[in-house]
């Protein structure tokens, strides 16, 4: 099953990837913890990350996979390798000309992405500061992306999936050098301030870049520089992507409408979103990038080639591993919120007054995880068949759904309530693309779809009762000390996979011989 193989692919990398990410945040909450500086650091790397997943999980790789798969089609590599050196010229002259007015203007961006730290000038001096280190981050990203997106074309997925394992590992080797120069009387001697952070992170773009052109040189599709032409394909890749920004960027958009109302409430609240976003964001990667990622390519070939059954069943079964996987996650994470973060996080700088603030946030994000992921395999539908009018008019009013909501719930749920709003702004707008799909023709749940998703409801419903039983039953351990914690932790969790397991093959969601005979086609 080539959809099952791809994912698998983008999937296991992300896995990787997340893993890291995991020891990153760890090691960052222990070091930074929750505070001004903490805060500072995160909304400097959020204006990079909103671009990050414009560019390499949204609007480009929405208008320029087709249009690459289809020179693919028509002329081979030499076609696709074509139009990639084509749109990579005018991109870079872009992004170049848009960091260089960012690095000058970047005080009065800071106004707008975090208007609360105006109120502490040595803080707000900071984020301009660290923002202005890693905002070259953008260009390095965002060329990274259109090489990911034309080794996708090329059915070349490892290689773009594994590079967020370089940007986790720079990091780390930079919080690494930040724990050894501190000394004994708790002088981080010029370290403290997160500038080791900010450069990693513009140095990992760097080493992103150049670890993605080597790979298309290997792919038979290395590019070079040529003078930037407005050519009709990159023409029409602009014209896609202007409105995919809003509708393939939405999440991210969200999250930075979020960090700068954030700001404005108590010092270390937007520190409690970064946490706990990025714990969602391990089965938001792992499943939604993976799936998104792997049926784009496939559903442009099948539009291309007017194949609509082979189209539908490829979103059918997008949307039914979409929902097998995210919904039991989803349950786990805000069940379990409290002692994930206690055995992850709670050390160092992050106490459990911090653990306690993020786990809430955490399972507001978590009731909007499966929206999250639902969206990135709603979206290639329209895509694939160069519809980008209607997911940018979903998106704009989920936006301002988000922003209504935010500012009414932080009044009362201070940064809890942000989180709430943007879980309710990710069910708004995948609920939205379902139904707008399925009134254009492009998408219908089938009979097997129809059949499994209520059962694995079902199950998720059950291992969440199985999960609440063990938190009652083991409460007491969870409160105990670091190894019975992490033992308690991992029981329960091991608790729950296996419950969901027998709960999937007992309602008849999928069967041993099935799952063997995918097993089988993906080794081969």
């Amino acid at each position: 099953m080539a959809l099952l193989r791809s994912v698998a692919t983008v999937g296991s990398l992300t896995l990787v990837s997340r893993v890291f990410g995991f020891i990153r945040d760890i090691l960052t909450a222990a070091i930074l913890g929750a505070g001004p500086i903490a805060d500072a650091f995160f909304v400097a790397q959020r204006l990079p990350n909103l671009f990050r997943s414009l560019f390499a999980e949204g609007a480009f790789g929405a208008a320029f996979v087709p249009l690459a798969s289809g020179a693919l089609a028509e002329g081979g590599k030499p076609a696709a390798r074509a139009f990639a050196e084509e749109a990579f010229a005018v991109l870079f002259a872009v992004l170049f000309a848009f960091v260089v007015l960012g690095e000058i203007f970047m005080p009065w961006v800071m106004t707008a992405v975090a208007p609360g730290f105006a109120a502490e000038p040595g803080k707000f001096e900071l984020v301009v500061t660290l923002t202005r280190i890693t905002f070259p981050y953008l260009l390095f990203i965002s060329l990274t992306a259109l090489l990911g997106g034309l080794l996708n074309t090329v059915d070349r997925f490892a290689a773009p999936a594994a590079t967020p394992v370089l940007l986790n590992l720079f990091l780390i080797a930079a919080l690494l050098l930040m724990a050894r120069h501190r000394s004994q009387a708790g002088d981080w001697q010029g370290w403290h301030d997160g500038q080791a952070l900010a450069w990693a992170l513009t140095a990992a773009g760097v080493a992103q870049f150049l670890w993605l052109m080597l790979s298309c040189a290997r792919a038979g599709v290395a590019l070079r520089l040529r003078l930037p032409r407005l050519t009709p394909r990159v023409r029409e890749t602009l014209r896609i992507m202007g409105p995919g920004v809003f509708g393939a960027g939405i999440t991210q958009i969200n999250l930075v409408i979020s960090t700068a109302l954030a700001s404005l409430l108590a010092s270390g609240s937007v520190s409690y979103l970064y946490y706990a976003d990025r714990l969602n964001q391990l089965p938001l990667g792992v499943v939604g990038i993976a799936i998104g990622t792997a049926i784009l390519p496939l559903l442009s070939r099948q539009v291309r080639a007017g194949d609509a059954a082979g189209a539908a069943a490829t979103q059918n079964r997008g949307v039914e591993l979409a929902l097998l996987l995210t919904l039991p996650a989803a349950a786990g994470l805000a069940i379990l919120a409290q002692p994930i973060l206690s055995v992850l996080f709670e050390r160092g700088a992050f106490g459990a007054a911090e653990a306690s603030a993020t786990a809430a946030a955490l399972a507001a994000y978590a009731a909007g995880l499966p929206a999250f992921v639902l969206v990135k395999v709603l979206a290639p539908g329209f895509y694939a068949h160069r519809n980008t009018a209607t997911p940018v008019k979903v998106a704009v009013a989920t936006m301002v759904a988000n922003l209504v909501l935010t500012i009414v719930l932080m009044q009362f749920l201070a940064h809890v309530g942000v989180a709430i709003a943007l879980s309710a702004a990710g069910w708004l707008q995948a609920v939205t693309l379902l139904v707008l799909l399925a009134r254009h023709g492009h998408f219908r749940l089938d009979r097997r779809a129809t059949r499994n998703i209520p059962r694995i409801a079902a199950a998720t419903i059950g291992m969440a009762a199985i999960l609440v039983g063990l938190r009652l039953l083991l409460d007491p351990a969870v409160a105990g000390p670091a190894l019975m914690r992490l033992a308690t932790l991992a029981l329960m969790i091991l608790a729950g996979i296996v419950a969901f397991a027998a709960l999937v093959l007992a309602l008849g969601v999928t069967d041993w011989r099935e799952l063997r005979g995918q097993l089988r086609r993906q080794a081969a």
